[in-house]
């Protein structure tokens, strides 16, 4: 089975809101892009929220994303994974991101939100734990998963609860 690893993370100083995946499937690893698969709604939210158009170059839309105060990552560092689906995610096989230095370096984060369900109990059962308290107490959100692999809700209901993201930015703005 193959070992797939995530990417760095996509954030700076300013970074007040994290977006959590659980890891990056086969085509986002192929094109080394966070959310590359064609039929991945996330960049049509991003859009949709922030005016990121999709066929912005990669690095061009990660910018905006730093630009309106968005970490993007993922719970997961490494896993194995046949295939994209989260379900065959190996729970015996993930090893999640160091998030305490990552908090410890983005102190600013105010609110943590996850694309799927996956990605928010992989950080429920292996991040959050090992946490310092201060660190735990970061209100947690569970949008949604833009993947195309979730059709079970249509994109206008996704979208309705992927703008709690710019209500949180709203509350948290500098």
């Amino acid at each position: 089975m193959a070992l797939s690893k995530s990417f760095d993370h996509v954030a700076d100083h300013h970074a007040r809101i994290l977006i959590l995946g659980s890891m990056p499937g086969i085509e986002s690893l192929k094109q080394q892009q966070y959310y590359a698969h064609p039929r991945n709604q996330f960049w049509d939210f991003m859009q949709a929220l922030f005016g990121i158009e999709r066929n912005l170059d990669y690095a061009e839309r990660l910018l905006k994303l730093q630009q309106h105060h968005i970490a993007l990552w993922d719970v997961a560092h490494q896993c194995e994974r046949p295939g994209s689906l989260d379900n065959s995610i190996q729970s015996e096989s993930i090893i999640p991101n160091d998030f305490q230095r990552f908090y410890q370096a983005h102190p600013d984060i105010q609110a943590v939100f996850f694309n799927g369900q996956k990605a928010a109990q992989i950080y429920q059962k292996l991040v959050l734990p090992k946490l310092p308290t201060a660190m735990q107490t970061l209100p947690r959100h569970i949008l949604p998963s833009t993947s195309p692999a979730h059709a079970v809700m249509h994109y206008d209901a996704k979208l309705k609860q992927w703008l709690k993201i710019t209500e949180t930015l709203a509350t948290v703005a500098a």
